[in-house]
């Protein structure tokens, strides 16, 4: 019995520590139900809201309230390629249905599907948008209607038509791939096809490499469901046709490649906008058709990424053939996918790193803009509800089992509902800085968003089929993995040899929980931490410091205190807790069964790294005339020096960098050198911005918020972070000041030249306690005799008197008089006035930058 109980103990313990180590509270199935049903009510508004005022239209306008048809609605360029008259939204939302559980509403779009939607329109369409959402939309309808048919309960009418219509459409596309590399056209005419009189199309050289490199699993898929390999056969040509132009050197691949000559037309080399899911597709490409070559190829790309664009925890574009150089200091958003694939391939470690920077951008602009610089300012504003993040989520939380990530989950729901959602459904954002909106609702966010968000509070058994037996397309469209058997490869496949480093565990694998968490569940909370702040927004929930779990103690005849003492756990009374106890058990009147204890586990009161303190800092101006009294609060660094450390701070005088941003070469390293230097926020890490000024020669730095308005009245100061690399080497002291003491310092700069200061703890400050000196010096005119000489002589006195108001508190600091160099002390004439550039200060506040001198 005892073995048995003391089993139940520590089974218990262990739970609550794995939980307790992960540093976020295990969501209960009850929680997860509420929200799964807040996420289903969600997208019956969204689907709801077309069918009922979009349909048949391509896609939904959800603050007009109507359907937005091509030809009818002002030209949007680029975006409106997607819209080919065929009820995009309809055919992209079909296995999406069924993943829900929606099974009658997924069984009447198909009818509908089968019966309105026409494939033969003259209208010019993107290959890669149709490829994806309409392509894939109809062969994940048909696979989940068949699915449905062959168990007996549902769609006993269907007759492949999905599947018929889905090789309809892949015939239409075909003729963009008729060019001399056998890379396709980015356009076709659903109709005339290309180079046709009547095509409209055809006159273009240039394609993006996802828009080329993202066909393979729906025209294999099609290919092996259909029994037409010509389909496979192509999108294969274009693959091989982009692998062999990979830049041999890095073994990176471009942005945009002319599709008759295969030359790069942009050379740069990111995972975003232009390349994503050409990388996405090899990897899914192996498993879904169980083709080697694809994996080879893809781990070949990958090592590339992770030794040129992956910069942890950012992800960053560089010159294909220069890849030390970065050719943009922003990112899209589309790179939120990377994460996943990360995951997919077992590389853990950089898929949470990079996922929990895009999780610090959510929260400080509440979605993810369409672009952000490398400091997390906003580069394009627009937000059109992508489901990337999402998805990346998904894959983690599928990965850790953290719930950790359910959280970021019920984040994203949440502010959806709040700030997305109409009355006609859900408006993308236009501006996430004002949060307005635009009239847009794409197809991809019934297809994805919906889709991963279920899945994220679902258990496998909630579903009505096994996940595990798909691949999500780049739209989230789900096809089988036994495709693999259904027929052979395509013969003549081929690629160089690749060989993977000796310590890649994961180069032919999939991920393994217990590989990656040996015994160590707080692993992802681990890699986290450094993360918690990167944004400078936002503190971490205190969780609470008591927390309890139950207990079945049995009745044995002894007090369960002593019985637990006996088993070597010591515990001792509540109220002994803030005197550093470890636990205590108390009886639970409330449970009405016999024997049945709470056990209270109290966490350490020393504050961990989520809940840690910033020690704020000051920047104190010593020069004259502000003596001490301007007093700027500062934030500051987790590397460079440690000035809590130093009992006199650092002292220096201040010159601004050049460039001001100190983010490339720096111009004025002579004049800097033995000083501190002034930086602004912005455009590159901080640690970047500290080395490049190091190196120079500079004794501090003091970055400047780039946000005007910002101060440290309104905003919490932060803890600068580094760039996810080591930064021991930055031994300079650094501080953080926001705009609005950044302006107090530079306008002192500017208007005294020379301005020295200390940067010291606050509760270092100098003159801390005391009241500020003051003195008034006073010039008074002495005619006197030369000693040798019948001339008159002038001299000049300098005569110290305490201000007015510390003579009448009788607390003057400073002599009432100074000695003449005649030996004589003359009377008071009268009070000077105070010092030029008198800015008073308090300790914490600077004063008004307008209302300096």
């Amino acid at each position: 019995m005892y073995d048995t109980f003391l089993k139940t103990v520590f089974l218990y313990l262990a739970m609550w520590s794995w939980v307790f180590g992960r540093g976020t509270r295990a969501m209960s199935a009850e929680e997860k139900t509420v929200i799964r049903s807040q996420i289903v009510e969600m997208f019956e508004h969204a689907y709801g809201s077309y069918m009922k005022y979009a349909y048949p239209a391509d896609e939904l306008m959800p603050l007009s309230c109507r359907g937005r048809v091509r030809g009818q609605e002002p030209n949007r360029g680029d975006i409106d390629d997607s819209l080919g008259k065929f009820s995009l939204t309809l055919i992209d939302t079909l296995d999406t249905l069924v993943v829900l559980n929606k099974l009658e509403e997924f069984e009447e779009a198909v009818r509908k599907t089968v019966r309105d939607v026409r494939l033969d329109n003259d209208v010019v369409v993107s290959v890669f948008e149709t490829n994806i959402r309409v392509l894939g939309g109809l062969l994940g309808g048909h696979v989940m209607a068949d699915l449905l048919r062959e168990r007996g309960d549902r769609m006993q009418w269907y007759r492949d038509e999905l599947l018929h219509m889905a090789k309809d459409l892949g015939h239409r596309l075909l003729p963009a791939f008729n060019t001399t590399s056998g890379l396709p056209y980015p356009r076709v005419n659903l109709r005339y096809g290309v180079l046709n009189p009547l095509s409209r199309t055809g006159t273009e050289s240039d394609t993006c490499t996802a828009c080329a490199g993202t066909m393979i699993l729906e025209f294999a898929a099609l290919s092996r469901l259909s029994g037409e390999t010509v389909f496979e056969e192509h999108a294969r040509k274009a693959l091989d046709v982009l692998w062999e132009k990979r830049q041999r050197g890095s073994d990176l691949v471009g942005t945009v490649i002319n599709i008759h000559n295969g030359d790069w037309v942009r050379r740069d080399s990111g995972v975003g906008a232009g390349i994503d899911s050409y990388y996405e597709y090899l990897m899914k490409a192996y498993i879904l058709l169980g083709d080697s070559v694809y994996l080879e190829r893809f781990n070949t790309h990958y090592s590339a990424i992770m030794k040129y664009i992956s910069q942890p925890p950012l992800l960053l574009s560089v010159h294909m053939h220069n890849p030390t150089v970065n050719v943009r200091s922003w990112m899209d958003s589309l790179l939120a996918f990377f994460p996943g694939l990360q995951v997919l391939r077992g590389d853990l470690k950089p898929a949470i790193e990079t996922h929990e920077m895009l999780y610090q951008v959510t929260k400080q602009h509440k979605f993810l803009p369409e672009a952000f610089t490398t400091e997390f300012r906003v580069h394009w504003g627009q937000h059109p509800l992508r489901p990337e993040f999402a998805e990346s989520t998904y894959f983690l939380y599928k990965a850790t089992g953290d719930p950790y990530y359910l959280k970021v989950g019920q984040s994203i729901v949440e502010k959806l509902n709040t700030h997305a959602r109409v009355p006609c459904g859900f408006a993308a954002v236009q501006d996430v800085r004002t949060g307005t909106h635009e009239d847009r609702m794409d197809s991809f966010f019934l297809a994805e968003m919906f889709k991963y968000l279920y899945l994220l509070f679902s258990e496998k058994h909630q579903l009505p089929f096994d996940i595990d037996d798909y691949i999500f397309t780049t739209e989230a469209h789900l096809l089988p993995v036994s495709l693999s058997t259904v027929q052979p490869a395509c013969q003549g496949n081929s690629t160089e040899t690749y060989t993977p480093p000796a310590d890649d565990l994961f180069t032919h694998s999939c991920p393994s929980a217990q590989t990656l968490f040996p015994n160590n569940p707080s692993f992802a909370k681990t890699i986290r931490d450094g993360y918690k702040y990167l944004t400078g927004v936002g503190r971490a929930h205190q969780m609470s410091s008591i927390r309890g779990i139950e207990l079945p103690l049995h009745d044995n005849g002894m007090e369960p205190v002593e019985f637990l003492k006996s088993m070597g756990i010591s515990l001792t009374p509540l109220n002994e807790a803030a005197g550093g106890a470890t636990g205590t058990v108390e009886q639970l009147d409330s449970s009405g069964q016999k024997g049945v204890y709470r056990v209270k586990l109290i966490a350490e009161l020393s504050q961990t790294q989520e809940e840690e303190e910033v020690v704020p800092l000051i920047v104190q101006v010593i020069s004259p005339p502000y003596l001490g009294r301007m007093v700027l609060t500062a934030g500051p660094a987790k590397f460079g020096m440690d000035l809590t450390k130093q009992e006199h701070g650092v002292k220096g005088s201040i010159v601004k960098s050049a460039p001001y941003s100190a983010c490339g070469p720096i111009e004025n390293a002579g004049e800097l050198r033995g000083h501190i230097a002034l930086a602004l926020r912005g455009d590159c890490m901080f640690a970047a911005k500290a080395r490049r000024l190091q190196e120079a020669g500079v004794t501090g730095v003091i970055f400047i918020d780039h946000r005007e308005g910002s101060s440290s009245e309104e905003t919490p100061l932060f803890q600068m972070v580094g760039d996810g690399g080591s930064t021991s080497d930055i031994t300079v002291p650094l501080v953080f000041l926001f705009s609005h003491e950044g302006a107090a310092l530079t306008a002192a700069l500017q208007e005294h030249r020379n301005v020295d200061v200390l940067l010291l703890p606050k509760e270092k400050q100098l003159g801390h306690g005391e009241k500020p000196l003051g003195m008034n010096i006073q010039i008074q005119l002495d005619r006197g005799v030369e000693p040798e000489g019948d001339g008159q002589r002038t001299t000049i006195q300098l005569v110290l008197e305490p201000n007015e108001e510390e003579e009448d508190e009788g607390k003057s600091q400073t002599p009432s008089s100074q000695p003449s160099t005649d030996g004589q002390t003359p009377p008071h004439d009268g009070q000077a006035p105070p010092p030029v550039g008198h800015s008073p200060v308090t300790d914490s506040t600077p004063s008004d930058p307008e209302s300096d001198p």
